[in-house]
C-alpha cells in the first residue's frame, strides 16, 4: 500500500497547491500543513486507525496525533507567550503622550485582561464561556497581511492587545484566558475549518464542558453547542497536547 497511498497523497497535495488562488494563501498554508502531517501519519495507519473518533467536532471523524513538528505557528506562538516579561522600573520616567497608545497598549490590554480574569474567577459553565467570548470579540478584526505584512500569523494575547487580529488570534486569546481561569487545556482546541456559507477559511475555539462541546466564535456572540452549527467543515484542531485531523462524511457544493 505504500506507493499507491503515497502517490494519491502527493498528487492531491500538488493539485491543492497549484489550484489555490494567491488571495487564499493563508488558508492554503494551513491545509498544506495538515496534508503534510497527515502524509507522515499514513505510514502508521494501523495504530492511528485504532484511535479514530467517529463522532467528533461538527460530526466529523477524528484522527488524533501527538506529532506537533509541522505546527510551527502554534509552537512559536507559545514560545513568544512564555518569554519572561521585563519587570517595570519603579524609577523610570513615564513616557509622555496619550495613554494606552503605541506600545503602551500592551500593558493597558494586559491590565484590563488581568482585571477581567480576577472579576470572573468565580464564574463557571456557559456563563463563563459567554463572558470570555464577549470580552475578546470587542477587538476589531484585522487580516494578517494588513496587520503583520505576511499571509498568516498566530498572535499571542499581548500581540492581540497591541494590534488586534483575525479569527485564530481571537481563538488563541480565548483559549489562554480560559486556561488562566482554570479550564483544562485538554478540554479546549483551536479549530481550523471551512465556513461553507462564506466559502472562506475560519478558526474558532471549541470547549468541552459537562459533556457538551461549545464553540466560541468571533463572528457571533452566542456560545453554541457544535451540533447546532451546520455550516462549518473542520479541517484540523489542536491544543497543547496534540492535534486531530477531521474527516467529514459529506462535502457541500
Amino acid at each position: 500500500m505504500f506507493f499507491p497511498v503515497f502517490g494519491v497523497w502527493a498528487l492531491g497535495l500538488y493539485q491543492l497547491k497549484t489550484m489555490m488562488k494567491d488571495d487564499m494563501k493563508g488558508w492554503r498554508d494551513k491545509v498544506f500543513v495538515v496534508m503534510l502531517a497527515f502524509g507522515a501519519s499514513v505510514f502508521a495507519a494501523a495504530p492511528v486507525s485504532a484511535k479514530l473518533v467517529s463522532e467528533g467536532l461538527f460530526g466529523s471523524r477524528e484522527i488524533p496525533s501527538k506529532n506537533m513538528k509541522s505546527f510551527d505557528k502554534w509552537t512559536e506562538m507559545w514560545r513568544r507567550h512564555n518569554l519572561p516579561r521585563k519587570e517595570e522600573d519603579p524609577d523610570a520616567v513615564p513616557v509622555k503622550g496619550p495613554p494606552c497608545r503605541g506600545l503602551a497598549r500592551i500593558q493597558c490590554g494586559r491590565d484590563a485582561w488581568n482585571a477581567f480574569i480576577e472579576s470572573h474567577s468565580d464564574s463557571e459553565g456557559v456563563d463563563l464561556l459567554s463572558a470570555v467570548n464577549d470580552y475578546m470579540n470587542k477587538s476589531p478584526y484585522i487580516v494578517d497581511p494588513v496587520n503583520w505584512g505576511i499571509p498568516d500569523y498566530w498572535a499571542t494575547p499581548d500581540e492581540f492587545f497591541l494590534k488586534d487580529g483575525d479569527c485564530e488570534d481571537y481563538a488563541i486569546s480565548k483559549y489562554i484566558t480560559l486556561k488562566r481561569l482554570g479550564l483544562p487545556a485538554d478540554n479546549m482546541r483551536l479549530v481550523i475549518l471551512q465556513d461553507e456559507n462564506l466559502r472562506v477559511a475560519h478558526a474558532v475555539l471549541s470547549v468541552e464542558l459537562d459533556g457538551e462541546t461549545y464553540i466560541l466564535d468571533n463572528q457571533i456572540d452566542s456560545v453554541l453547542p457544535h451540533t447546532q452549527i451546520l455550516h462549518y467543515r473542520p479541517v484540523y484542531s489542536i491544543n497543547e497536547g496534540g492535534w486531530w485531523l477531521h474527516q467529514v462524511k459529506r462535502f457541500s457544493r
